[in-house]
């Protein structure tokens, strides 16, 4: 069976395969799992490992099942690496790999530790056709990936969720939701040539930008009073709510594809400013 669409070999399938790799989608629900396992104030190395592993499946799922949409199902997109059966090859690899690491979870956490991982897959295989349909699923599918990729790592470690954790996972929520509706402005002419119900289509550029800048202020707001509120996040916490906005504050004034840019960057420096905080606590 062919796998990759322009080469053959095993070399060529590999990169075919390595393709959908994407380390700007990729890396955050990986980051934001370990984050997880930090703010439990508990750290095996295994366990931490399994999720993170989890998370590489669900979302590796997800690039491989749009790309096979959008290309060989709705002809969307001008090209793709993969075969029909390379797509489907992969699929069934990253499925086998996301249960077995599910099943170590329910090992050696237990079962409601692999329950609160499975969701993510599945948003995963079915963002598109499904979810990507209309405005809730096409903007919210990712960020929850990430909210739950962050409860599934702290549960992983504590056995238990805590409300410092459910507040921050509220916050990613919001904060990736706001990044994710500027970031579609981009596609607006294309997604409403084909009915497709982004928040930008539906709502209009100009409101849809309004909206997004509304929920980003709204996270950072909601990390200051977290601070406040829940002893277990350390009031340095708020700092990574200043770092954001200092980036937040130029992005929002940009062109959509530039304001996406400096807005995912500007959410690495959140996180990493979050993981220093919780991990140093340097007004302790």
């Amino acid at each position: 069976m062919a796998v990759a669409r322009h080469e053959t070999g095993a070399l060529a399938a590999g990169r075919a395969l390595a393709s959908q790799v994407h380390p700007v989608f990729m890396l955050p629900p990986l980051a934001t799992s370990l984050f997880g396992a930090v703010l439990a104030g508990r750290f095996s190395p295994a366990v931490a490992g399994l999720h993170a592993a989890a998370m590489f499946f669900a979302v590796y799922t997800a690039h491989v099942k749009d790309g096979y949409v959008d290309f060989h199902v709705r002809g969307e997109d001008d090209d793709h690496p993969l075969t029909v059966g390379g797509c489907r090859a992969a699929l069934v690899g990253a499925a086998i790999g996301f249960a077995a690491c599910t099943v170590g979870l329910w090992l050696l956490v237990g079962l409601r530790a692999a329950l609160l991982t499975v969701p993510t897959w599945v948003i995963g295989y079915t963002h598109a056709p499904q979810l990507d349909l209309n405005p809730v699923g096409a903007t919210m599918g990712y960020p929850t990936g990430i909210a739950l990729a962050l409860l599934g790592g702290y549960y992983a470690q504590a056995a238990a969720l805590a409300p410092r954790v459910l507040g921050l996972a509220g916050v990613f929520l919001v904060l990736l939701t706001g990044i994710k509706i500027i970031d579609d402005e981009k596609d607006y002419d294309y997604d409403r040539s084909i009915d497709k119900r982004t928040v930008a289509v539906v709502l209009g550029p100009a409101s849809a930008r309004w909206l997004a800048v509304g929920l980003l202020v709204a996270a950072m707001v909601g990390v200051v009073v977290l601070t406040v509120l829940l002893p277990g996040i350390p009031p340095s916490a708020a700092g990574a709510a200043v770092v954001f906005g200092v980036v937040a504050g130029v992005a929002v004034r940009a062109e959509s594809e530039l304001a996406t840019m400096l807005l995912v960057r500007g959410s690495y420096l959140f996180l990493a400013a979050l993981v220093a905080a919780v991990w140093f606590r340097p007004l302790t």
